[in-house]
């Protein structure tokens, strides 16, 4: 094993590569899965009322660094922890090592090793997939959620059975497509085929799209991106999740029958400006009575990781959220 990897094909990030990023000076918490450590930022008063922020695919923790300080300074205790494979928790470095079920798995676990209840939820791309089912599985310890440029794919019966192989086959059918290729033409499938095509995703190039090009400082935030990531060894994760996204069809069907009964606040806050989830807020206002009552909030300006260009307006935006149902007195 070399100095990085601390079990046979799990990695660790060398904590020297978190030092000096921009914007991100929060101090690290771990806490221990099995036998992966996940990490993950504890601000604000622990007696405040829980915000729980999930980050996505193939983001972590840093996306919310302009979230973290409005919310905990408003006296929520904000938790926001890296997926398996991302920032800097663990990263197992076989493909098969990642499931939908498993960091549905984790993240509860997470929630009740460290007894979290009364949650806000914050949700955005892979961080809504399986946000969700752990919703859908421990209702009781929420109490509200704001959905953001998510979705949760699903199907029951014979297309249950048949979607992801036929998703496969698409994949298949695309071939291998390059960045120009993906930029020329963005969406889910041309997503989902290049994390299948490069041999080394570049996670800050991707992330980077939505920051303007004469942003002064958008190589240093490409680099905190980077960072969790020394090569594609510890990249695992961030090339297979694309893949993943329809791979538990009937269970999220599952899932949504349990979402179909949840009648507390549910918030949806998508930008205009994502090619692979517009129009999926119409589904939570659908089949979800607590999202009937709200009224969906647009932000404007932004594309798919909008919490990297507008974190401050959605951090306002959980806070009027919030407000309409929570006891600021407590």
């Amino acid at each position: 094993m070399t100095a990085d990897e601390i079990l046979p094909g799990v990695y660790r990030t060398p904590d020297h590569h978190f030092d000096n990023l921009p914007d991100y000076p929060f101090q690290p918490n771990y806490l221990t899965l099995g036998q992966l450590r996940m990490h993950y930022v504890d601000e604000g008063p622990r007696t405040g009322q829980v915000v729980l922020l999930l980050h996505g695919e193939p983001s972590w923790s840093y996306l919310y660094r302009h979230m973290i300080p409005i919310l905990a300074g408003a006296g929520y205790r904000v938790i926001a922890p890296d997926l398996i494979g991302f920032g800097r928790s663990d990263k197992p470095a076989m493909k098969s090592a990642h499931s939908h079920s498993g960091h549905v798995a984790h993240i509860r676990e997470f929630i009740e090793n460290l007894d979290l209840n009364d949650i806000t939820l914050f949700i955005q791309d892979w961080g809504g997939l399986i946000g969700l089912r752990v919703v859908a599985e421990i209702p009781d310890r929420f109490s509200g959620v704001v959905a953001a440029n998510t979705g949760l794919p699903a199907a029951s019966g014979l297309r249950g059975v048949i979607g992801y192989p036929l998703f496969r086959l698409s994949l298949w059918w695309q071939g291998k497509v390059s960045w120009e290729d993906l930029q020329a033409e963005p969406g889910f499938l041309r997503w989902a085929a290049y994390s299948r095509s490069v041999d080394d995703m570049p996670v800050g190039q991707i992330v980077a799209v939505d920051i303007a090009e004469d942003n002064p400082d958008r190589a240093s935030i490409m680099h905190a991106y980077n960072a969790p990531f020394p090569d594609a060894r510890y990249k695992a994760g961030p090339a297979i999740m694309p893949s993943l996204v329809p791979s538990e069809l009937r269970l999220n069907a599952r899932a949504w029958q349990e979402l179909g009964q949840w009648h507390k606040p549910f918030l949806t806050a998508f930008s205009d400006g994502d090619p692979i989830t517009a129009g999926g807020d119409l589904a939570f206002h659908q089949r979800i009575p607590g999202a009937a009552g709200q009224q969906h909030v647009t932000i404007r300006g932004a594309g798919h990781f909008l919490q990297e260009t507008h974190g401050e307006e959605l951090a306002q935006v959980m806070l009027q959220f919030m407000s309409q149902y929570r006891n600021k007195g407590q």
